[in-house]
């Protein structure tokens, strides 16, 4: 899995036990021949290194001594998959947890696993044997115990984990309880990411084929992990059954925007269709110049895909081969032509991310507050705040604004004096949208004047949001 585009560097971050284990596993591209080993080059996405620069050993080495720490998660990926490596389970299931770790997990502790585990009943999670099993098989089985010279000398194999759990889960049920088999599956010291997949894979529909079952058991579970800071969460659907996974209960944007009015530069004239379904329209000579995103925004947030098949089908009119360009053209549009900042921001958001359909989909002023009176008239009572600069729609309810700051946010008579109201009105407004569940991240305009600094800036800053935020792409 993976939560960042392969193509944006990360910020530097310590990947020496990455890089160990990625090397072990590429080690087994000793096995091949020299020319099967320049075409697994390729396929792995790492440098060649000709057949003169030495023997297949050295040729590795050297291939993978000029690999960047940014770029190993991404061969680790592709190691994985690729099956002729023959990687071990107990390599893979290494190499997982340390791609996993990458996303800073919530830390699920001891004690709460093993409660948790107490109040499980295993004869209902285990009810089917195959779904059951696949689900250890995926996430737990990978190591075997040591031979027992013994038994060979008998004519017998050695007796394996899953042999193990075979004979005291289902062939003798009722020998071990949720609490013990956990504990042969060490299921108590593993990583933090690794169990909370398997809470996730214990809820899902291949294993309970229940959905009531399914709903018990999450209830069940989000009792014991919530103090943790985490819960499981329907957000979608699985061939009609519920899917739950698990999120950090600590982001608490669980509603659903029902309407989303950006790239308007100007006050918008709105009224009702119809208040009792939240219908609004646009009314007035300029009714054009404001989009209005009507449609439900998913479990995964609001991707460029959405907005695009939006686009396509509210303005029939595109060509299907350009209308992706001609809902850019009309976002940079909405951008105020005296924020080189403002446009350097959005147009470098594009250029490194393509954008790719999957990636969460940037909207330039959006209006958070809409008062039909001005502020004069509305007076003390008046909502401060009406336009955010950009927002982002990430998974689970998450809100992220992103605000370019000009002299004009703290100072008047056109940048000359300094204006402490205006700078206080701005850190009130900016109080309010965190108590509202709103993630705030501000830029000095300096900092993305010129467009070379805004590509700069954000190689670094986009990654590690999505990290943060778990965007999973």
């Amino acid at each position: 899995m993976q939560d960042i585009c392969d193509y944006l560097p990360m910020v530097d971050r310590d990947r020496s036990a990455l890089r160990s284990s990625v090397g072990e596993a590429v080690a087994h591209l000793a096995s091949l021949t020299h020319k099967e080993l320049t075409l697994a080059f390729e396929q792995l996405g790492i440098p060649q290194v000709p057949e003169s620069a030495g023997n297949k050993r050295e040729r590795i080495e050297e291939s993978f001594r000029q690999v960047p720490d940014s770029e190993l998660p991404q061969l680790a990926q592709r190691a994985m998959d690729r099956r002729s490596l023959h990687l071990s389970p107990s390599v893979r299931f290494h190499l997982e947890d340390l791609l996993w770790e990458e996303n800073d997990p919530p830390e699920i502790p001891k004690k709460i696993r093993r409660e948790l585990a107490r109040a499980l009943t295993l004869s209902e999670l285990a009810q089917h044997r195959d779904p059951f099993m696949e689900l250890l098989d995926r996430l737990w089985l990978a190591e075997e115990p040591g031979i027992d010279f013994s038994s060979l000398a008998n004519g017998f194999r050695p007796v394996t984990l899953r042999d193990r759990v075979e004979r005291h889960v289902f062939r003798n049920q009722g020998d071990w309880t949720t609490e013990e088999l956990f504990a042969h599956l060490r299921v108590f010291e593993a990583g933090d990411a690794r169990f909370a997949r398997f809470l996730e894979g214990l809820v899902s529909a291949d294993v309970l084929l229940d959905e009531h079952a399914q709903e018990a058991t999450a209830t069940l579970i989000n009792t014991h992990v919530r103090p943790a800071g985490i819960e499981l969460r329907q957000t979608g659907n699985d061939g009609g059954y519920p899917l739950f996974t698990m999120v950090s209960t600590r982001w608490h944007g669980t509603r659903r925007p029902k309407n989303i009015i950006f790239a308007s530069r100007t006050k918008p004239d709105i009224r009702f269709r119809s208040s009792v379904d939240n219908d609004i329209e646009i009314v007035g000579g300029h009714a054009d110049d404001t989009l209005v995103y009507d449609r439900d925004v998913p479990a995964e947030g609001l991707r460029w895909h959405h907005l695009h098949a939006w686009w396509k089908d509210t303005h029939p009119t595109s060509n299907d081969t350009d209308f992706r360009d001609d809902l850019y053209k009309r976002l940079l549009k909405s951008l105020p032509e005296n924020s080189p900042g403002q446009r350097s921001f959005f147009s470098a958001y594009h250029h490194l991310l393509g954008p790719s359909p999957d990636d969460p989909a940037l909207l330039p002023e959006v209006w958070l507050h809409w008062d039909h009176k001005t502020v004069r008239e509305r007076g003390p009572e008046a909502l401060l705040r009406s336009r955010m600069d950009f927002l982002l729609l990430l998974p689970h309810g998450q809100r992220v604004v992103i605000e370019v700051d000009g002299s004009q946010h703290y100072t008047r008579d056109r940048g000359q004096t300094p204006d402490t109201g205006k700078y206080a009105e701005m850190v009130a407004a900016d109080r309010d949208l965190k108590l509202r569940d709103y993630e705030v991240f501000r830029f000095g305009h300096d900092e993305l004047a010129r467009p070379e600094d805004a590509k700069t800036l954000l190689q670094h800053f986009l990654p590690e949001m999505f990290r943060r935020f778990k965007v999973n792409r």
